[in-house]
């Protein structure tokens, strides 16, 4: 069994066929062809059903994916392991990251990090909780900053900073100017959320919604689920429902008036973000140094010029707990 086999079966699944996978890996699409029989033929066991131009992972694909990703991934650590050993950090550090993040004080320390370390070119890339887990799990990223610890033991999650999560809701909904809201109050409104989901990880924003209307007495609401949250925002101010959600995500809309926060005392909780990185990767000077930069900088919705917070939305900032930081543990 070759490297190269393993890269064409990877670049397969990733590209979604032969041609895309030919192209990443700059072969003749027969190249990609021939590396795979080969692949197949040393497990004895096909790997993609073939429907036309499309591809679909067989069971025997799917078992074998993760460890494939797994072996590249421990490779490229490999490598630069080898190239650290010269004393200057160089190379690329990707941080995966839940978009809304980056309203926060995060993109300061990220930019005092390239100053420190010029050298290194840090990526970034967005995606959901569960996306952010897969890319670190995989080796795409080297860290991923994420909603709620991941529990697969071959991540570490390391808890830096608790997010309140604030109850919103369109200006023009009937207790938009009231003070503070009892959970009877909300009786009979709906909610918008993300939609369960069995086959992965659900979101951790999903499941805390169901946990808190629960707890409120609230168990029977309506939940419309909206796999968006871009959406999901529009959807409340437009008048569709309530959401629960993640402070940062909703500082442009509170600012410019679009949404409303509704101050229930039972709905007040955090979540906290949370740093991962793969258990057994090789983490550079430069990518211990962003670790230890991360954990040190509390995640606050970053100032604009000439702006301050709408008086409900800072006090609704202020119900929503205290920034917890804890120094990274790694592994």
């Amino acid at each position: 069994m070759e490297i190269d086999q393993i890269e064409a079966f990877v670049a397969i699944v990733r590209g979604g066929g032969f041609t895309r996978a030919a192209a990443a890996l700059h072969l003749s699409q027969p190249a990609v062809s021939r590396r795979l029989s080969l692949l197949e033929r040393e497990l004895g066991a096909p790997l993609f059903e073939r429907l036309g131009n499309r591809v679909l992972l067989t069971e025997a694909g799917k078992a074998f994916l993760p460890h494939a990703e797994a072996l590249l991934a421990s490779m490229r650590d490999g490598i630069d392991a080898v190239r650290a050993l010269g004393g200057t950090d160089r190379g690329s550090i990707t941080l995966a990251l839940v978009g809304t993040l980056a309203s926060t004080t995060l993109t300061e320390a990220l930019r005092v990090f390239r100053e420190k370390h010029p050298d290194v070119r840090l990526l970034l890339r967005t995606a959901l909780s569960r996306e952010v887990s897969a890319l670190v799990r995989r080796g795409d990223a080297t860290l991923g900053l994420r909603y709620g610890a991941d529990p697969d033991p071959d991540l570490v999650s390391v808890p830096i900073h608790d997010e309140p999560r604030i109850v919103v809701c369109s200006p023009r909904h009937r207790l938009a100017r009231a003070r503070s809201v009892g959970p009877r109050a909300l009786a009979g409104d709906a909610w918008i959320g993300f939609p369960p989901r069995t086959e992965q990880p659900e979101e951790p924003s999903g499941t805390s919604l169901r946990e808190r209307l629960a707890a409120c007495g609230l168990g029977g609401a309506e939940i419309i689920a909206v796999d968006s949250l871009t959406a999901q925002k529009r959807m409340v101010e437009a008048g569709f429902g309530l959401a629960v959600l993640p402070e940062s995500a909703v500082d442009e809309e509170l600012r410019a008036g679009t949404l409303c926060v509704l101050s229930v005392a039972p709905m007040r909780v955090t979540i906290p973000v949370v740093l991962v990185h793969r258990r057994r990767a090789y983490l550079s000077g430069s990518a211990r140094s962003l670790m230890t930069l991360l954990a040190s900088t509390p995640l606050r919705l970053a100032a604009r010029a000439g702006q301050s917070p709408p008086r409900r939305r800072k006090r609704a900032s202020r119900q929503g707990g205290g920034v917890r930081v804890r120094p990274p543990t790694v592994r």
